[in-house]
């Protein structure tokens, strides 16, 4: 009878290797088949936090860059009274005569610390102006970037005798047009309060600027049309503000241009509150003003025959502002047309 082979018996440790596998992978099995068939549920949306007084908003990371027209100068605020009702408080008359008009000696020397706040009013326009300002002390501003309201271009400021003029502070109402419209009668600290006003001044590309000239809102409005409804507006707040009339030509012109959004409001300044309007005849008081401060001492002034070729060779000569009516002045000089030269 044959001999069966004798089978080999597994060893004992194999066995065990072999239930600690069958174990682990049970345990996977019945782990993976609960999510078989079934549909994942999305994660939950997590709650947003509200702002409390701890944690403000800032307002300027979500505030889109403004064109031109909508600028809203810190300084100023819009009234309930629109600009076509406020004009028509204003009296109609014919333009005086130009006689007896100074700058200097008519509205103060440009441009004066009138609100006493460290900084001349020319500096204080271009860091109301300007964005992307820097200073060289608390006051005087180096370079910036406008958007010339008058243009709606973007104008690089840089501070120098070849550059500063490039941008200009313009008087909306020029002076020479509120002399022969109602300044002549205001006492000399109003017209200093008038030349210094913000309500009054905007900073502008030097081009547009001197196109302008004394120009009124018959014979000049800015390019940008978009623009021009608040410039009207602006001129009529700075008239009824300082007590002063409109020809009827201006009048005229100013109503035309207003009958296209005449839902424009007149705009109020911080810097000189203005009166109550009365119907013509009736003179409107004018706005109480800032306190001027005291006049410094006369610098010493050129002689009568000085020429000065450019602003350079002026303040080497110390004789810079140049106002008009100074030996040495000359429109060379004075490239905004506002009666004070190398004021830069």
């Amino acid at each position: 009878m044959p001999v069966r082979p004798r089978l080999k018996t597994p060893r004992f440790s194999t066995l065990v290797w072999i239930m600690l596998g069958m174990a682990l992978l049970l345990l996977l099995v019945f782990a993976v088949i609960p999510t078989f068939g079934s549909t994942a549920s999305p994660s939950p949306t997590p709650t947003p936090l509200a702002f409390t007084e701890e944690a403000p908003v800032d307002p300027a990371a979500a505030t889109p860059a403004a064109d031109a027209a909508s600028i809203v100068l810190a300084d100023t605020a819009a009234t309930d009274t629109t600009a076509i009702a406020l004009l028509a408080t204003l009296p109609v008359k014919g333009r005086a005569a130009k006689t007896g008009y100074d700058r200097s000696g008519g509205f103060g020397t440009a441009w004066l610390d009138v609100d006493q706040n460290g900084c001349d009013t020319r500096n204080d326009i271009l860091a109301r102006d300007l964005t992307t300002t820097v200073k060289s002390g608390t006051c005087r501003i180096l370079n910036g970037t406008l958007v010339g309201p008058y243009t709606g271009k973007t104008i690089t400021f840089v501070r120098g005798n070849a550059t500063s003029s490039l941008v200009q502070i313009d008087h909306v109402v020029a002076l020479s047009n509120a002399w022969q419209t109602g300044a002549q009668q205001l006492t000399q600290a109003q017209r200093v309060s008038l030349a210094n006003d913000p309500l009054n001044l905007l900073a502008v590309d030097g081009a547009t600027n001197s196109s302008k000239g004394d120009g009124d809102t018959a014979t000049w409005l800015p390019p940008m049309k978009s623009y021009r409804c608040a410039y009207v507006a602006r001129q009529i707040s700075v008239k009824a503000t300082y007590g002063l009339w409109v020809t009827q030509a201006e009048h005229d012109a100013m109503t035309r241009i207003l009958t296209d959004c005449p839902d424009e409001r007149a705009t109020a300044s911080a810097f000189a509150p203005a009166p109550a309007p009365a119907p013509a005849p009736v003179v409107v008081a004018p706005a109480p003003v800032a306190v001027v401060p005291d006049p410094v001492a006369p610098i010493e002034q050129a002689p009568a025959s000085a020429y000065y070729e450019n602003c350079t060779a002026a303040r080497a000569a110390g004789a810079a502002p140049v106002h008009s009516g100074d030996p040495g002045y000359g429109r060379h000089l004075d490239r905004d047309g506002d009666g004070v030269g190398c004021e830069s």
